[in-house]
């Protein structure tokens, strides 16, 4: 390896005052929840919301002044773009930035509006990485790489100095990996520091492409991940090499894991996350008796997370923890039947968010309706009490989605 500590405590200095010493944190009832001690890193506390500006500023700064001056190019799902961008014009470097079609809007606009000339490429990130390749060399621009780059990866790594100067106990580090940047900086520096700590990689179950190769593997990833932050088809060479020796493990966490995670931390941290800002709660949630007891640090990565895509993620939370439900009522199709049944509900303490009143598509008999409430309840044991209520007063009651059905 050629990344050393050293580098990491060069790019610490030279990052001073123009990067946020962001807070790590005890985080109380996570412990409790999980059983480890859990400790957070919140750089979505950083001003573009991303680790990414430590990477990308630490490269600005060593550019000649000829670079300087004919500019750089970068590519990135949006968060790495953020941060070139960004700190490009604080600099006075033109920036030029490819990004896939499908990054979301919060991304693209937040990147143009620090600047930088935003180029919409491909479907996917490594459809970006091609196109960003021949426009470098067409424009005679520097490449800011998001991750294969020894100087980027310095940046990310001065995240590990600042959580064991904060936290000295830490016994490991649960970190998101995509391209792979990330934790091998951090790799480098925690084990530089402190030779014991164990450091271990999560990715999307969609997108494992660094655990595939490490496993000698075909690499076989999905179309998309709630965690786009970390869907890298491709991760780096350098990164690579250095994860194969510092990182113990690479856990794997799906979807639903990914969102109940962000739904968590939004609940008790009161913090907002993206996928992959969220992908090391979730590796810990799913593997609670690996770290039993010890004191594991987590990394808020970023939190640049699209709102719409977020309404969803709440929603559907609610929907699984069955504070948020759909109810269907088989009633008699005569007057008054429909209030006695919502007097029910209302007698419970169910609130009615929708009805939707079937009689026509139904295979029922005449003078059968089936009624489907959408309500808001206090969750699992409430649900109980209203569907025990219905049933009380002789109604059939189901709960129609099965494959989202509420869980204990």
């Amino acid at each position: 390896m050629s990344l050393t500590l050293k580098d990491v405590q060069v790019a610490a200095d030279r990052l001073r005052g123009n990067i946020l010493m962001t807070p790590c944190t005890y985080a109380r009832t996570l412990s409790q929840i999980t059983g480890a001690e859990v400790f957070l890193k919140f750089e979505n506390l950083q001003f573009t919301a991303s680790f990414k500006e430590r990477g990308a500023l630490n490269k600005l700064l060593s550019l000649s002044t000829a670079e300087r001056r004919r500019g750089v190019i970068a590519m990135s799902a949006g968060n790495h773009a953020q941060g070139v961008a960004y700190h490009a014009k604080r600099l006075g470097i033109p920036a030029v930035i490819v990004m896939p079609r499908h990054t979301p809007n919060v991304k693209v606009e937040h990147t143009r509006a620090h600047g930088a000339e935003v180029i919409l490429f491909g479907d996917a990130f490594d459809d970006a990485k091609s196109h960003t390749k021949k426009l470098a060399g067409k424009r005679k621009l520097t490449l800011v790489h998001p991750y294969d780059d020894e100087l980027v990866m310095a940046g990310q790594g001065t995240i590990a100095l600042e959580m064991i100067e904060q936290q000295p106990a830490l016994e490991t580090l649960i970190v998101p990996i995509g391209g792979g940047g990330l934790i091998s900086g951090i790799a480098v520096a925690a084990k530089g520091v402190k030779p014991n700590i164990e450091i271990a990689g999560v990715q999307s179950e969609r997108f494992p492409a660094m655990r595939q190769l490490i496993q000698r593997k075909p690499v076989e990833c999905a179309r998309y991940t709630v965690a786009e932050g970390i869907a890298v088809k491709n991760p780096g060479k350098l990164t690579r090499r250095i994860v194969e020796k510092l990182v113990s493990d690479i856990l794997l966490v799906g979807e639903g894991e990914l969102e109940d995670a962000i739904l968590l931390l939004l609940q008790v941290e009161k913090t907002v996350v993206e996928g992959a800002g969220a992908a090391g709660l979730a590796a810990l949630l799913k593997n609670k008796s690996r770290f039993r007891k010890k004191k594991v640090g987590l990394l808020l990565s970023g939190g640049n997370i699209d709102l719409m895509i977020l309404s969803s993620i709440i929603q559907r939370g609610l929907a699984r923890n069955g504070q948020l439900v759909r109810l269907r009522v088989e009633t008699r199709d005569v007057p008054g039947e429909l209030a006695r049944v919502s007097a029910i509900l209302g007698q419970t303490g169910g609130n009615i968010v929708e009805v939707h009143h079937q009689r026509a598509f139904s295979t029922r008999p005449l003078q059968t309706a089936m009624v489907d409430f959408i309500l808001q309840t206090r969750g699992l044991d409430h649900l109980d009490e209203i569907v025990t209520a219905l049933k009380s007063a002789s109604y059939h009651v189901s709960l129609p989605d099965r494959d989202t059905a509420p869980r204990r």
